[in-house]
């Protein structure tokens, strides 16, 4: 077996002592300032996210169509049925708004027939996860 001689030795020290501080050499400082109006749009959007509940449940269907109508006719049911949860989803390229967070279908359906007075194209959904 053979051993490294000092110069060897050296010149591996050396080479370490040079390699560990080559990123502190070379090391910049960034700062980075974030637009406040940011993290306001990030809480719209995570509000609009928690609002989109997606699951086995079942919802009603009341309006398919452009983005104003969909919000005019969100806004009117709001006003009309406090007792609802109600959100837009969009579906490329359509909007939709949905209602209810039913656990079974007969529940749904008896929702469904009341709603239709109001809104005769409401149609019952079960969305996919």
């Amino acid at each position: 077996m053979k051993f490294l001689t000092e110069k060897m030795f050296l010149k591996v020290l050396f080479t370490i002592v040079i390699f560990s501080n080559f990123n502190t050499l070379f090391a910049q400082e960034v700062t980075v300032t974030q637009d406040p109006k940011l993290e306001q749009l990030l809480n719209e959007k995570r509000k609009v996210n928690a609002s989109i509940t997606i699951n086995n449940q079942y919802k009603i269907q009341v309006f398919n169509g452009s983005s104003e109508e969909s919000k005019k006719t969100l806004i009117q049911f709001k006003k009309e049925n406090k007792n609802y949860d109600a959100t837009i989803v969009f579906s490329t390229p359509i909007y939709k708004v949905w209602v209810g967070n039913f656990k079974t279908r007969i529940e749904a359906e008896r929702n469904l027939n009341i709603l239709k007075k109001k809104y005769p194209n409401a149609i019952l959904i079960k969305p996919n996860k």
